[in-house]
């Protein structure tokens, strides 16, 4: 088990699971790290107000205050411009064990650095009774 700290990042141990055996994906530094920091608890108990994956969320960049909706998803489903974020993108690793009201951080591929607060959580599968997602 990681150690807890104020302001924890949580994961389900399924969504784990499937994060160290993704196929052909070599996990980024981002998540790799991502993954060490967080805490694990069975899907059943994660609270309702985590980002696990296929979350669909409203985050609000810190600078501009724009608004969008991202859904949280495997490689193989990420499709950037209809807002389907892989886990295994610098956004996707910021954002997966996030509590809503926290501020998810990341570089983009150039180097600069974005922050946006995780505004609404619109759906959870754990929350809506899907443990398996």
């Amino acid at each position: 088990m990681h150690k807890s700290q104020v302001g924890e990042r949580l994961l389900t141990e399924i969504d784990f699971a499937r994060l160290n055996n993704l196929q052909g994906h070599q996990l980024t530094p981002e998540l790799a790290e991502a993954l060490d920091a967080l805490d694990l608890v069975p899907s059943r108990e994660i609270p309702p107000d985590i980002v696990t994956m296929y979350s669909q969320v409203i985050v609000e960049d810190v600078a501009s205050g724009k608004r969008q909706k991202l859904t949280l998803c495997y490689p193989s489903d990420a499709e950037p411009h209809l807002g389907f974020i892989s886990v295994l993108s610098p956004v996707g690793a910021s954002l997966i064990g996030q509590r809503v009201g926290a501020i998810a951080r990341w570089r983009t591929p150039n180097g600069d650095e974005c922050a946006a607060e995780i505004a609404t959580l619109l759906f959870q599968p754990e929350a809506s009774g899907d443990y398996t997602t």
